[in-house]
């Protein structure tokens, strides 16, 4: 069975660089092969306007759930109304743009084989094609340290309407536990709201019962009652330091990593589909679609962004080890009230040096003493912390 290209794992990554290539390429045989039984309405992806190009915009919009023209933060100091746009698709609109691409999804479909030229699966089926990506998530290693972004969000239609008139991103004046906490509201209709418990952790445990219990209870103390129409959980990684040369030279053969499989993430909010983008339009540009020349093209990009996400990583490092706790949060709430610009220059990844010069400079967020313990990032590769 021969395609022009096959994705292993039909997840954002994966699906983005197949809406891109369908697009440039209509006549190439695209594939994705994915361990799900279907489609699920299990993932919500979300982005502020200025991270994409307004194609992407226009490709994604049958995708959106949600479309908003402001969005809002909380902390114990301040609140403020942020004036960029803000966007969530989920995972069933992302799938239904996929198959009306005209690509071809293959769901409990379990790779036990990941080649330069060929997926096998655990039923023995075997699939041949030029080029091979793997975009099955995740995979621990010794060239990325990371904490955690742990959320356990459900979703409940409300007796009444709810009255949030826009996203709230970080509500940030509820009980610190466990790291930064905050609550994340996606209002999807007057009387429908997402409500995510997140918490910035050290570490990966996730006790979903209590953190979907306290969304519960923050829904309760806004006097919103209904039932719970959805959950959703995540574990996302907060990148503190990243040896992307040593990761690629380790991935000279094989597949072509994306996605959060390659550490293709914003290292402070954990946010994927930018950089997704990103990647999706870079291979749909290349003329040699054949496992190589990807590999060359996508490990150019990831060294040259690894470098520039280098002050984004000593920022999770002042957040997770220079910092304790229940006080985490003041680094947050004194970002947040920096020009709108700079913050929307932030999401997007393209922070200029003045931006940077203006998000360390004044004030200091933590002790100078704690604040330089934190620039170093080759120890914590070495496993000194």
């Amino acid at each position: 069975m021969k395609s022009d290209i096959i994705l292993a794992g039909a997840g954002l990554a994966s699906s983005l660089i197949a809406l891109a290539l369908r697009r440039a390429r209509p006549d190439l045989s695209v594939l994705l092969l994915d361990t799900a039984p279907g489609p699920s309405d299990a993932h919500t992806w979300s982005f502020h306007d200025p991270d994409i190009p307004a194609a992407w915009h226009k490709a994604l919009a049958p995708a959106k759930r949600g479309d908003w023209p402001d969005q809002e933060v909380r902390f114990p100091a301040h609140s403020r109304r942020l004036r960029a746009g803000y966007n969530s698709i989920d995972g069933a609109g992302l799938a239904r743009l996929v198959a009306e691409a005209g690509a071809q999804v293959i769901h409990d479909a379990t790779v036990t084989d990941l080649g330069a030229g060929h997926a096998l699966l655990l039923d023995g089926r075997r699939f041949e094609a030029p080029c091979i990506i793997d975009g099955r998530g995740a995979q621990p290693g010794p060239h990325l340290v990371t904490g955690y972004q742990k959320f356990v969000g459900i979703e409940i239609e409300c007796d009444a309407p709810h009255g949030v008139q826009r996203p709230v991103i970080m509500d940030a004046t509820v009980p610190q536990r466990d790291g930064y906490r905050f609550i994340y509201l996606l209002p999807f209709s007057p009387t429908r709201i997402l409500i995510e418990d997140t918490r910035y952790s050290d570490g990966a445990d996730l006790q979903d019962a209590k953190l979907a219990r306290a969304s519960h209870d923050y829904a309760a103390a806004q006097g919103w009652t209904g039932r719970e129409v959805r959950r959703e959980r995540g574990i996302l990684p907060i990148a503190l330091a990243h040896d992307a040369a040593g990761f690629w030279r380790q991935r000279a053969e094989g597949p072509v990593p994306v996605g959060l499989r390659a550490g293709f993430f914003h290292p402070v909010t954990g946010y994927s589909l930018p950089v997704a983008v990103e990647v999706a339009d870079l291979i749909a540009a290349q003329s040699d679609l054949k496992t190589g020349a990807v590999r060359r093209a996508v490990r150019d990009f990831a060294l040259a962004r690894a470098h520039q996400d280098r002050f984004l990583r000593l920022l999770n490092r002042m957040l997770f080890r220079g910092c304790p706790g229940p006080e985490r949060y003041r680094l947050l709430q004194r970002f947040y009230c920096l020009p709108e610009p700079v913050i929307e220059r932030f999401y997007a990844g393209r922070l200029t040096w003045a931006d940077r010069l203006r998000i360390v400079t004044g004030k200091p967020p933590i002790p100078i003493r704690r604040a330089l313990r934190c620039l170093p990032e080759k120890p914590l590769l070495k496993g000194d912390t």
